[in-house]
Protein backbone atom coordinates (compact mmCIF):
# COMPACT_ATOMS: atom_id res chain seq x y z
CA UNK A 1 0.00 0.00 0.00
CA UNK A 2 1.32 3.73 -0.82
CA UNK A 3 -0.08 4.45 2.36
CA UNK A 4 2.98 2.84 4.40
CA UNK A 5 5.53 4.03 1.93
CA UNK A 6 4.54 7.71 2.72
CA UNK A 7 6.13 8.91 5.33
CA UNK A 8 4.01 12.10 5.50
CA UNK A 9 0.90 10.42 5.62
CA UNK A 10 2.66 8.17 8.44
CA UNK A 11 3.49 11.06 10.29
CA UNK A 12 0.04 13.01 10.08
CA UNK A 13 -1.41 10.11 11.36
CA UNK A 14 0.33 9.68 14.14
CA UNK A 15 0.42 13.22 14.78
CA UNK A 16 -3.48 12.97 14.54
CA UNK A 17 -4.11 9.70 16.63
CA UNK A 18 -1.94 11.32 19.64
CA UNK A 19 -3.76 14.61 19.75
CA UNK A 20 -7.19 12.90 19.13
CA UNK A 21 -6.58 10.22 22.08
CA UNK A 22 -4.91 13.28 24.11
CA UNK A 23 -8.35 14.91 24.07
CA UNK A 24 -10.40 11.92 24.75
CA UNK A 25 -8.23 10.26 27.27
CA UNK A 26 -6.65 13.49 29.20
CA UNK A 27 -8.31 16.77 28.59
CA UNK A 28 -12.20 15.57 28.37
CA UNK A 29 -12.10 13.67 31.50
CA UNK A 30 -10.49 16.72 33.25
CA UNK A 31 -12.58 19.17 32.08
CA UNK A 32 -15.38 16.96 33.51
CA UNK A 33 -13.97 16.46 36.80
CA UNK A 34 -13.51 20.05 36.98
CA UNK A 35 -16.74 20.22 36.10
CA UNK A 36 -18.53 18.09 38.71
CA UNK A 37 -16.52 18.76 41.35
CA UNK A 38 -16.96 22.09 43.50
CA UNK A 39 -15.34 23.00 46.97
CA UNK A 40 -16.94 21.62 50.11
CA UNK A 41 -19.83 24.46 51.39
CA UNK A 42 -17.13 24.90 54.38
CA UNK A 43 -13.25 24.82 52.50
CA UNK A 44 -12.39 28.52 52.56
CA UNK A 45 -9.92 30.01 49.81
CA UNK A 46 -6.26 30.69 50.30
CA UNK A 47 -5.40 33.92 52.00
CA UNK A 48 -3.31 36.51 49.99
CA UNK A 49 -0.24 35.13 52.67
CA UNK A 50 -1.14 31.74 52.58
CA UNK A 51 -1.16 31.65 48.79
CA UNK A 52 2.56 33.32 48.69
CA UNK A 53 3.59 30.44 51.45
CA UNK A 54 2.57 27.60 49.02
CA UNK A 55 4.45 29.06 46.48
CA UNK A 56 7.72 28.67 48.98
CA UNK A 57 6.20 25.46 49.60
CA UNK A 58 6.88 24.39 46.54
CA UNK A 59 10.00 26.18 45.52
CA UNK A 60 11.56 24.86 48.73
CA UNK A 61 10.24 21.13 47.54
CA UNK A 62 8.79 20.33 50.86
CA UNK A 63 6.10 18.27 48.37
CA UNK A 64 9.45 15.62 47.97
CA UNK A 65 8.77 14.49 51.45
CA UNK A 66 5.81 15.48 52.71
CA UNK A 67 1.72 14.57 50.89
CA UNK A 68 -1.39 15.69 51.31
CA UNK A 69 -3.61 13.17 50.79
CA UNK A 70 -5.79 10.99 53.25
CA UNK A 71 -5.92 7.33 51.94
CA UNK A 72 -9.08 5.39 52.57
CA UNK A 73 -7.08 2.35 54.87
CA UNK A 74 -7.62 2.79 58.73
CA UNK A 75 -3.73 3.09 59.22
CA UNK A 76 -4.32 7.09 57.60
CA UNK A 77 -6.65 7.38 60.51
CA UNK A 78 -3.89 9.59 62.12
CA UNK A 79 -3.71 12.29 59.66
CA UNK A 80 -7.33 13.76 58.99
CA UNK A 81 -10.80 12.89 60.27
CA UNK A 82 -12.06 11.04 57.05
CA UNK A 83 -10.52 10.08 53.65
CA UNK A 84 -9.70 12.82 51.02
CA UNK A 85 -12.39 13.33 48.61
CA UNK A 86 -11.98 14.89 45.09
CA UNK A 87 -13.71 17.67 46.60
CA UNK A 88 -11.09 19.06 48.79
CA UNK A 89 -9.17 19.43 46.05
CA UNK A 90 -11.41 21.73 43.96
CA UNK A 91 -9.98 24.99 44.75
CA UNK A 92 -7.08 24.30 43.53
CA UNK A 93 -5.80 25.22 40.07
CA UNK A 94 -2.85 25.77 37.89
CA UNK A 95 0.21 28.13 39.52
CA UNK A 96 0.61 29.12 35.68
CA UNK A 97 0.45 27.57 32.00
CA UNK A 98 3.68 25.82 33.01
CA UNK A 99 2.78 24.59 36.00
CA UNK A 100 0.39 22.10 37.13
CA UNK A 101 1.81 21.04 40.64
CA UNK A 102 -1.14 23.02 42.17
CA UNK A 103 -2.72 19.81 44.38
CA UNK A 104 0.66 18.93 46.02
CA UNK A 105 -0.88 15.73 46.84
CA UNK A 106 2.71 13.83 47.50
CA UNK A 107 4.07 10.89 47.00
CA UNK A 108 5.59 9.48 49.53
CA UNK A 109 6.22 9.99 53.66
CA UNK A 110 9.53 10.62 54.67
CA UNK A 111 7.24 13.46 56.50
CA UNK A 112 4.11 13.11 58.33
CA UNK A 113 0.93 13.99 55.88
CA UNK A 114 0.13 17.61 55.74
CA UNK A 115 -3.35 17.25 54.64
CA UNK A 116 -4.90 18.48 58.57
CA UNK A 117 -1.55 19.73 59.72
CA UNK A 118 -3.32 23.30 60.68
CA UNK A 119 -5.68 21.44 63.03
CA UNK A 120 -3.21 19.08 64.28
CA UNK A 121 -0.52 21.31 65.08
CA UNK A 122 -1.63 25.12 64.61
CA UNK A 123 0.70 27.05 66.95
CA UNK A 124 2.60 29.74 64.93
CA UNK A 125 5.90 30.04 67.57
CA UNK A 126 6.12 25.58 66.87
CA UNK A 127 6.21 25.96 63.69
CA UNK A 128 8.55 29.12 63.28
CA UNK A 129 10.80 26.91 65.69
CA UNK A 130 10.61 23.63 64.09
CA UNK A 131 11.26 25.58 60.78
CA UNK A 132 14.25 27.51 61.97
CA UNK A 133 15.90 24.04 63.29
CA UNK A 134 13.69 20.86 63.39
CA UNK A 135 16.26 18.92 66.01
CA UNK A 136 14.79 21.47 68.42
CA UNK A 137 11.48 20.25 68.92
CA UNK A 138 11.67 16.55 67.14
CA UNK A 139 15.09 15.19 68.05
CA UNK A 140 15.30 12.35 65.10
CA UNK A 141 13.62 14.61 62.56
CA UNK A 142 15.74 14.11 58.83
CA UNK A 143 14.04 17.37 58.12
CA UNK A 144 16.48 20.02 56.65
CA UNK A 145 16.67 23.11 58.56
CA UNK A 146 15.91 26.45 56.95
CA UNK A 147 17.84 29.41 59.11
CA UNK A 148 17.70 31.38 55.79
CA UNK A 149 14.36 32.30 55.88
CA UNK A 150 14.79 33.90 59.34
CA UNK A 151 16.58 37.49 60.14
CA UNK A 152 19.05 37.78 63.70
CA UNK A 153 18.71 41.21 65.30
CA UNK A 154 20.21 42.61 68.52
CA UNK A 155 16.94 45.36 68.43
CA UNK A 156 13.88 43.70 67.36
CA UNK A 157 11.25 45.99 66.53
CA UNK A 158 7.62 45.66 68.71
CA UNK A 159 5.95 44.49 65.30
CA UNK A 160 8.88 41.41 64.47
CA UNK A 161 7.96 38.01 65.34
CA UNK A 162 10.68 36.88 67.58
CA UNK A 163 11.41 33.05 67.37
CA UNK A 164 12.14 31.63 70.79
CA UNK A 165 14.54 28.63 70.91
CA UNK A 166 16.44 26.81 73.81
CA UNK A 167 19.40 28.86 74.83
CA UNK A 168 22.06 25.34 73.26
CA UNK A 169 20.05 27.14 69.62
CA UNK A 170 20.19 30.45 70.05
CA UNK A 171 23.00 32.98 68.59
CA UNK A 172 26.06 33.57 70.84
CA UNK A 173 26.11 37.07 69.63
CA UNK A 174 22.84 37.44 72.12
CA UNK A 175 21.04 38.39 69.00
CA UNK A 176 17.31 37.63 68.52
CA UNK A 177 15.97 35.29 65.93
CA UNK A 178 13.10 37.16 64.11
CA UNK A 179 10.67 35.18 61.48
CA UNK A 180 10.95 36.81 57.90
CA UNK A 181 7.99 37.59 56.10
CA UNK A 182 8.45 34.61 53.66
CA UNK A 183 9.00 32.07 57.11
CA UNK A 184 5.63 33.86 58.17
CA UNK A 185 4.34 33.10 54.72
CA UNK A 186 4.85 29.57 54.61
CA UNK A 187 3.58 28.81 58.12
CA UNK A 188 0.70 30.68 57.03
CA UNK A 189 0.11 28.20 54.41
CA UNK A 190 1.00 25.65 56.84
CA UNK A 191 -1.52 26.61 59.16
CA UNK A 192 -4.59 26.85 56.74
CA UNK A 193 -4.30 23.07 55.41
CA UNK A 194 -7.44 21.76 57.35
CA UNK A 195 -10.00 19.10 56.31
CA UNK A 196 -13.08 21.10 55.55
CA UNK A 197 -15.59 19.22 57.65
CA UNK A 198 -18.52 17.41 55.35
CA UNK A 199 -21.99 19.10 55.17
CA UNK A 200 -24.13 17.26 57.68
CA UNK A 201 -26.39 15.71 55.13
CA UNK A 202 -23.36 13.61 53.39
CA UNK A 203 -22.23 11.01 55.93
CA UNK A 204 -18.02 10.71 56.30
CA UNK A 205 -17.04 7.80 53.96
CA UNK A 206 -15.44 5.27 56.30
CA UNK A 207 -12.21 3.84 56.76
CA UNK A 208 -11.22 0.73 54.98
CA UNK A 209 -9.44 -2.43 56.54
CA UNK A 210 -10.16 -1.17 60.22
CA UNK A 211 -7.78 -2.78 62.99
CA UNK A 212 -9.93 -4.31 65.67
CA UNK A 213 -8.99 -3.66 68.95
CA UNK A 214 -10.83 -5.75 71.32
CA UNK A 215 -11.12 -5.01 75.03
CA UNK A 216 -9.75 -7.68 77.63
CA UNK A 217 -13.14 -9.37 79.49
CA UNK A 218 -14.53 -7.73 82.35
CA UNK A 219 -12.31 -4.93 82.29
CA UNK A 220 -14.12 -2.24 80.85
CA UNK A 221 -11.48 -1.22 79.05
CA UNK A 222 -13.28 -0.47 75.94
CA UNK A 223 -14.89 2.56 77.59
CA UNK A 224 -11.13 3.91 78.76
CA UNK A 225 -8.47 5.97 76.43
CA UNK A 226 -5.38 6.15 76.20
CA UNK A 227 -3.98 8.84 77.91
CA UNK A 228 -0.26 8.83 76.41
CA UNK A 229 -1.28 8.13 73.09
CA UNK A 230 -3.69 11.02 73.00
CA UNK A 231 -0.25 13.19 75.19
CA UNK A 232 2.10 11.82 72.10
CA UNK A 233 -0.35 13.10 69.61
CA UNK A 234 -1.10 16.21 71.12
CA UNK A 235 0.81 17.64 73.46
CA UNK A 236 4.51 15.82 73.25
CA UNK A 237 5.63 18.04 70.37
CA UNK A 238 5.84 20.95 72.31
CA UNK A 239 6.16 19.42 76.20
CA UNK A 240 8.86 16.60 74.94
CA UNK A 241 8.66 12.55 75.89
CA UNK A 242 10.34 13.77 79.35
CA UNK A 243 7.11 16.21 80.01
CA UNK A 244 10.41 18.75 80.38
CA UNK A 245 9.23 21.29 77.57
CA UNK A 246 12.18 23.40 75.36
CA UNK A 247 13.76 25.66 78.09
CA UNK A 248 12.76 29.35 76.34
CA UNK A 249 10.28 27.96 73.78
CA UNK A 250 7.63 25.59 75.82
CA UNK A 251 6.85 25.08 79.62
CA UNK A 252 7.98 21.69 81.14
CA UNK A 253 5.04 20.05 82.51
CA UNK A 254 7.18 17.95 85.20
CA UNK A 255 6.72 19.73 88.38
CA UNK A 256 4.20 22.16 87.16
CA UNK A 257 1.99 23.72 89.68
CA UNK A 258 -0.81 24.04 87.24
CA UNK A 259 -0.79 19.84 86.53
CA UNK A 260 -0.24 19.03 90.33
CA UNK A 261 -2.11 21.68 91.86
CA UNK A 262 -6.34 21.55 92.96
CA UNK A 263 -7.10 24.67 90.09
CA UNK A 264 -8.66 21.68 87.82
CA UNK A 265 -11.09 24.68 86.12
CA UNK A 266 -7.94 26.20 84.74
CA UNK A 267 -6.19 23.08 83.62
CA UNK A 268 -8.92 22.14 81.59
CA UNK A 269 -9.63 25.88 80.22
CA UNK A 270 -5.66 25.72 79.70
CA UNK A 271 -5.85 22.26 77.67
CA UNK A 272 -9.28 23.37 75.58
CA UNK A 273 -8.27 26.66 74.90
CA UNK A 274 -4.79 27.41 75.46
CA UNK A 275 -2.46 29.79 77.27
CA UNK A 276 -0.52 32.86 76.75
CA UNK A 277 0.44 34.23 80.17
CA UNK A 278 4.33 33.76 80.13
CA UNK A 279 6.19 36.16 78.06
CA UNK A 280 9.40 34.22 78.28
CA UNK A 281 7.16 31.20 76.32
CA UNK A 282 5.09 30.97 73.62
CA UNK A 283 1.46 30.74 73.07
CA UNK A 284 -0.46 27.76 73.50
CA UNK A 285 -2.98 27.32 70.92
CA UNK A 286 -6.91 26.14 71.30
CA UNK A 287 -5.53 22.21 71.44
CA UNK A 288 -8.52 20.72 73.14
CA UNK A 289 -10.94 22.98 70.98
CA UNK A 290 -9.04 22.67 67.72
CA UNK A 291 -9.08 18.48 68.20
CA UNK A 292 -12.70 18.25 69.54
CA UNK A 293 -11.59 17.00 72.71
CA UNK A 294 -14.58 15.39 74.90
CA UNK A 295 -14.77 14.74 78.96
CA UNK A 296 -12.84 11.28 78.61
CA UNK A 297 -10.32 12.66 76.33
CA UNK A 298 -9.15 15.55 78.93
CA UNK A 299 -9.67 13.40 81.53
CA UNK A 300 -7.11 10.57 80.03
CA UNK A 301 -4.62 13.31 78.96
CA UNK A 302 -5.08 15.00 82.87
CA UNK A 303 -4.52 11.33 84.35
CA UNK A 304 -1.66 10.39 82.35
CA UNK A 305 0.45 14.17 83.11
CA UNK A 306 -0.46 13.59 86.69
CA UNK A 307 1.10 10.45 87.43
CA UNK A 308 4.26 10.77 84.94
CA UNK A 309 7.48 12.63 85.37
CA UNK A 310 7.28 12.14 89.11
CA UNK A 311 4.09 14.47 89.17
CA UNK A 312 1.42 13.40 92.09
CA UNK A 313 -1.57 15.14 91.22
CA UNK A 314 -5.34 13.74 92.13
CA UNK A 315 -6.84 11.11 89.44
CA UNK A 316 -10.32 12.62 87.93
CA UNK A 317 -12.70 11.40 86.73
CA UNK A 318 -14.59 12.09 83.02
CA UNK A 319 -17.47 12.53 85.12
CA UNK A 320 -16.13 14.87 87.46
CA UNK A 321 -14.84 17.13 84.72
CA UNK A 322 -18.03 16.96 82.36
CA UNK A 323 -19.66 20.08 83.20
CA UNK A 324 -16.21 22.40 83.52
CA UNK A 325 -15.78 20.65 79.80
CA UNK A 326 -18.73 21.59 78.32
CA UNK A 327 -18.94 25.15 79.89
CA UNK A 328 -15.49 25.90 78.36
CA UNK A 329 -16.47 24.34 75.23
CA UNK A 330 -19.65 27.28 74.96
CA UNK A 331 -17.20 29.90 76.31
CA UNK A 332 -15.02 29.21 73.18
CA UNK A 333 -17.81 29.36 70.65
Amino acid sequence: MSFFDDHRKLFFTATLLFVLLTIFVAIVPAIHNQTVNAPLPSSKPLSEDAQEGKALYIAHGCVACHTQQVRNVDMDRIWGNRPSLAADYARSTREDVWRNTATLMGTERTGPDLTDVGNRQPSLDWNLVHLYNPRIVVQQSVMPAYPFLFEYTLNPQAEDVIVRVPEAFAPQDGSQIVASKEALQLVAYLQSLKQAPLPQSLPPPDFLYKIERKAAEGTGAEDELDGEALYVAHCQACHQADGMGLPGAFPPLKGSAIVEGDDIELYIDIIMNGYDGRPEYGAMTAVGVNAGFTEKEVAAIINYERNNWGNSGKTVTPEEIKQIVDFVKLQAK
